[in-house]
């Protein structure tokens, strides 16, 4: 048999059900051997006849970029280079994005797939797939489509490989999409898509063909309800779930009430056949992770809050509802721009006005949907505090607040609480409240609402979590709008205390 490639795959007509080896092309085999050539279609067919066969990705690929994978994102690169439609529910902080995009990469290397659309949270646009397309994918050209319609618009005909759209931004450019040679679809934290019903559903549901690879991911595909799994079932196998959506509630909910339904006993077990081919890695699971995962997420600030940013920058004061804010020195200066890009803004008659917080919170709600345990949420001024805690509540999220205006009790009540019961869910705090002694583990994930100055408070705050009795790896995630609070982080990411930069930092943003 002429082997094609540098290595092909054994089987053993002995034990037929699995590959027993991978060969260089030059090795001689026995007579109760059969040499196959190792690719992609062979082994999708060698699958097709209950051979286990291996992804030719995980021998016949360089994998890119400037840091090699982990075990695990090898499993899942192969096994979506071996389902054209599928589910990846790794957890939050697994780095699965970079496992997409050597799936991807290798796809285009065989000249499977041309173009990939990948659709997510405006939030993680450019802090995570960008950015990780340049660490893992250099070599390949990218672009985000965002802004006017006509700009979407020439970024999709210009022909990156790799174009990144926000979901709602799909409808805008529906058209050119349709007509942008997109052979592979990544929609992140896909669970956006569990409603059949609406329009954002149904434009990608026009843009998913038979041949179209579909790679759907969420760490939580059925977070608040075993309904939450149709949608999202519907877009990759459609024959898995029954064509209308009130069979499928039928099959996996009671109804208690004509308002209420309950999950049935095997609800669980029907959603994890609907959700199929799927993988999940989680945390635990992932041995190689590191204990902490730092992330970034994008935060679009509002137009009100860029006007008082843009102009407490240029003029060191800011003039609003007839109150005066002046930056007496660089300290200040900073502390002002780090609060505006939180929510709210203190006086120098301390006074306090508010801003719409709404791009941030909806970012914030996403990484808690994903979370697999509860959240602790750092919020460094006192004001911002309260804007958010009634937000979270307004939304039926349990929360509790630690602030210095806390008793000790009281705290130790909410920790208590935390520690051993289901509820509160979230934690709110002030990172000098609470960044030292305490154990936090029933908290896996802790969310920076906005940076604080100190690296000591920070490294403390994120240890809260990662202390003996953790029984999972831990999520830092950074919530940033501004470029104070981009260069903050950067300096508490690299171990520095911003208060021995603070003259450099002032002078760099009034650049």
């Amino acid at each position: 048999m002429r082997i094609y490639d540098n290595k092909a795959l054994v089987l053993n007509l002995r034990n037929p059900g699995r590959v027993t080896e991978v060969i260089p092309k030059s090795t001689v085999v026995d007579d109760h051997q059969v040499v196959v050539n190792w690719g992609l279609d062979e082994a999708k067919a060698l699958r097709n006849m209950n051979i286990d066969a291996p992804s030719p990705i995980e021998g016949r690929y360089e994998w890119t970029g400037k840091y090699p994978p982990f075990d695990h994102q090898k499993k899942t690169s192969a096994f979506m280079t071996m389902n054209r439609k599928s589910f990846c529910f790794n957890e939050q902080g697994t780095g699965k994005t970079a496992s997409a995009i050597w799936a991807a990469d290798y796809l285009m290397n065989e000249g499977k797939i041309n173009r990939v659309l990948v659709i997510c949270p405006l939030s993680i646009m450019d802090s995570a797939w960008r950015a990780d397309l340049f660490t893992f994918a250099m070599h390949r050209t990218v672009d985000i489509a965002y802004g006017p319609k006509a700009k979407r618009r020439k970024i999709i005909e210009d022909g990156a490989e790799f174009v990144i759209i926000n979901y709602d931004g799909v409808e805008i450019v529906q058209d050119a999409i349709a007509e942008g040679g997109f052979d592979c679809i990544i929609v992140d934290e896909a669970t956006h898509y569990k409603n059949a019903q609406t329009k954002r559903w149904k434009t990608l549901n026009k843009l998913v063909k038979p041949d179209t690879w579909l790679w759907m991911m969420t760490g939580t595909p059925a977070a608040q309800s075993p309904l939450d799994a149709f949608g999202i079932a519907k877009l990759v196998n459609p024959k898995s779930v029954p064509r209308y959506y009130s069979t499928f509630r039928d099959l996996v909910m009671h109804k208690i009430t004509n308002f209420k339904w309950i999950p049935k006993e095997n609800a669980t077990d029907t959603v994890f056949t609907t959700l199929q081919p799927a993988i999940r890695f989680t945390k635990d699971e992932c041995l190689d992770l590191p204990p902490m995962v730092y992330v970034k997420r994008e935060v679009e600030m509002t137009p009100q809050q860029k006007k008082y940013y843009k102009e407490l920058k240029t003029k060191m004061a800011m003039v609003a509802a007839g109150e005066e804010v002046t930056a007496v020195n660089a300290a200040v200066n900073m502390n002002k721009l780090l609060q505006i890009s939180a929510g709210a803004v203190y006086t120098d008659n301390h006074e306090t006005l508010e801003f719409d917080i709404k791009h941030r919170y909806k970012v914030l709600r996403e990484v808690i949907d994903e979370s697999s345990k509860k959240v602790l949420v750092f919020v460094p001024f006192k004001h911002a505090i309260d804007i958010l805690t009634a937000k979270l509540r307004d939304d039926g999220i349990t929360t509790e607040i630690i602030r210095g205006d806390v008793s000790a009790t009281q705290r130790t009540n909410i920790f208590k609480r935390f520690q051993e019961n289901d509820t509160p869910q979230v934690l709110v705090i002030q990172p000098q409240a609470a960044a030292h002694g305490i154990t936090l583990t029933a908290a896996n994930t802790v969310v920076w609402w906005g940076p604080t100055s100190s690296l000591e408070v920070y490294a403390q705050a994120n240890a809260r979590v990662h202390r003996s009795g953790q029984d999972q790896k831990c999520t830092v995630v950074q919530l940033q709008g501004s470029d104070v609070e981009k260069r903050v982080y950067s300096l508490l990411d690299n171990r520095i205390d911003v208060h021995t930069k603070m003259i450099d930092l002032y002078n760099e943003m009034l650049d």
